[in-house]
């Protein structure tokens, strides 16, 4: 399997790449500035470091091209400013629709995901949402939008607070809502994990999912 992974740099990224080289596939990292992820610990003969912009068609679709599936792991200002989820998203999907390339599992916040009763809308919806984090959920509902338009069998993982932490593998998931209990918390190494196993098994196509270490 061929996986394509934007914001490999990041803070979870590494960790998809690494548990995916691990599970035997073929991993085309990209970024802008990929040339830190040739390290010691990744240097492997399945990776392949792609350097280009999330912004560019050509960049992307080239990256894109002949892969089985995408991670998102796309980062940005938490104020939002640089719409580098959003548009980018866009970007991703243009070029995945272009290519025949279906499948993409998605990390953004988890003030996508519904709140405790269906009608009263997502939880970056409520009263008392933190203001802190609206900005940069904002950019995740537009790019979760985008998603939900597509014709992509896709995954959304609307994670908490994330610890930058290995995977413990004690983790819960839930679709379209929070998972019962929710400590707010999930390790990166947990979310790489999670990210892929959705790919793996097929899990949650065309769902949103709620996240938290137990």
């Amino acid at each position: 399997m061929i996986i394509t992974v934007f914001g490999a740099t990041g803070q979870v990224g590494r960790f998809v790449v690494s548990q995916a080289l691990a599970l035997g596939y073929k991993v085309r990292a990209f970024g802008r500035n990929v040339s830190d992820l040739i390290d010691h610990d990744l240097n492997h003969d399945a990776l392949t470091a792609i350097q280009g912009y999330v912004f560019d068609a050509n960049d992307v679709r080239n990256a894109i091209s002949g892969a089985d599936a995408v991670i998102s792991v796309l980062g940005g200002n938490m104020d939002g400013s640089d719409k580098t989820r959003s548009l980018g998203m866009k970007n991703i999907i243009a070029q995945m629709e272009l290519t025949g390339v279906k499948r993409i599992v998605t990390l953004g916040g988890m003030g996508i995901l519904n709140a405790d009763e269906p009608e009263e809308g997502l939880l970056i919806e409520q009263t008392g949402y933190p203001e802190a984090y609206l900005a940069v959920g904002k950019e995740h509902l537009l790019a979760y939008q985008s998603l939900a338009a597509s014709a992509l069998d896709w995954t959304f993982i609307c994670s908490p607070d994330i610890l930058n932490k290995m995977g413990t593998g004690q983790y819960i998931t839930a679709a379209n809502y929070a998972p019962k209990p929710n400590h707010y918390q999930i390790a990166a190494g947990d979310l790489a994990h999670c990210m892929i196993a959705c790919i793996r098994e097929q899990q949650y196509l065309k769902q949103r999912v709620g996240i938290s270490r137990l």
